[in-house]
């Protein structure tokens, strides 16, 4: 996938604006962590592993133009107002806990060195990301074995990652050892990612893709057109439950009911052993007009009243696996999840 999701470049984040894929490609140069952290509110950029890059950048792009007699109160500014950019994927604050430990590690070696490290940090959580989707792609095309009919929900691929992708990430990897492969791909109301972005990087790489609206699951798994469910994830809680984009949860209930396979691929950034259970998760609620509104046309009656969650929580006793770059954890997903997290 050549797409360039987010790039440093001359002291400069670039992004390209996800929010106009299809239809435009267009890469937005951002000099400043406070249009940084708009541009993650807004979604110009979205997908976990990617918040977390962007804020790592964010971070690294803020200390560079603060001013050296209020450089602590400055850089702890921008750490607060990344971290209220988005609440429900922990990958945004497991990046800012590692730049946050570089600045403390290192503050008394004076600014210009903390300034150079923290902008190495943000290359090297980019750099990971990558190396991790890969890793986790090979695993996971390893356990889905024979599996050819794959359906994803939302965009857990190039663009929601550095540049290759967790689901789509399996996906690829399966493509790669040479594995017939077809996707179905739920469009992902309100914000269409599936329609408008998953498709669109199926397309690019070639992968035979078709396009379903998220109802149509059910209709599909009947038929048995389906060998695996493989999603991405927000955050995943120390029992196994998972918060992902709205809908996932109606999936995992479908595919049990089907006796499909549900697996989750999660890079271990998005494992939050401090967060007991999906309750704690907090879900996001977005602006009512994603829904009332496509393409800023509105489709509903004026001033009816919205209901905008943008993430639900998936009980881990539908969850078949837990894919990471470090291996397979299956369940019980609480025991394993933890010790697994303590071996990498």
């Amino acid at each position: 996938m050549a797409v360039r999701t987010i790039q440093w470049k001359n002291n400069r984040v670039v992004m390209l604006d996800q929010r106009l894929l299809p239809a435009k490609e267009i890469y937005r140069v951002y000099r400043e962590y406070s249009q940084v952290a708009q541009a993650i509110r807004d979604m110009v950029i979205r997908g976990a592993p990617a918040i977390g890059v962007a804020a790592a950048m964010g971070v690294a792009l803020g200390a560079l133009w603060v001013k050296g007699k209020n450089f602590d109160r400055e850089i702890e500014r921008v750490f607060a107002n990344l971290g209220k950019t988005r609440p429900t994927a922990v990958n945004l604050f497991w990046a800012l806990e590692r730049m946050r430990k570089v600045y403390s590690e290192h503050r008394g070696e004076g600014i210009e060195t903390v300034k150079r490290l923290l902008k190495e940090e943000a290359v090297k959580i980019y750099d990971e990301d990558i190396s991790t989707n890969r890793q986790l792609g090979k695993i996971g095309a390893r356990l889905l074995g024979n599996a050819s009919r794959v359906l994803t929900h939302c965009n857990a691929g190039a663009l929601a990652t550095a540049g290759y992708g967790t689901a789509l990430g399996v996906i690829r990897a399966m493509k790669e050892a040479g594995k017939n492969v077809e996707v179905f791909v739920n469009e992902t109301r309100p914000f269409l990612q599936g329609a408008r972005l998953t498709a669109w990087e199926l397309k690019k790489d070639k992968i035979p893709v078709t396009l379903l609206t998220d109802s149509m699951v059910g209709y599909l798994m009947q038929k048995d057109k389906v060998d695996a469910v493989v999603v991405g994830c927000d955050r995943v809680a120390a029992n196994g439950d998972i918060a992902n984009k709205i809908g996932t949860y109606g999936i995992a209930v479908l595919a049990q009911r089907h006796h499909v396979p549900f697996y989750v691929a999660a890079p271990t950034s998005s494992i939050d052993l401090k967060c007991p259970s999906g309750a704690e998760i907090p879900i996001e609620q977005r602006n009512p007009r994603e829904v009332s509104h496509i393409f800023n046309r509105p489709i509903a009656p004026r001033g009816v009243r919205v209901l905008n969650p943008a993430f639900d929580i998936t009980h881990h006793d539908l969850v078949s696996a837990i894919i990471t770059e470090g291996g397979v954890i299956t369940p019980p997903l609480q025991q394993n999840l933890r010790s697994h997290v303590h071996h990498q």
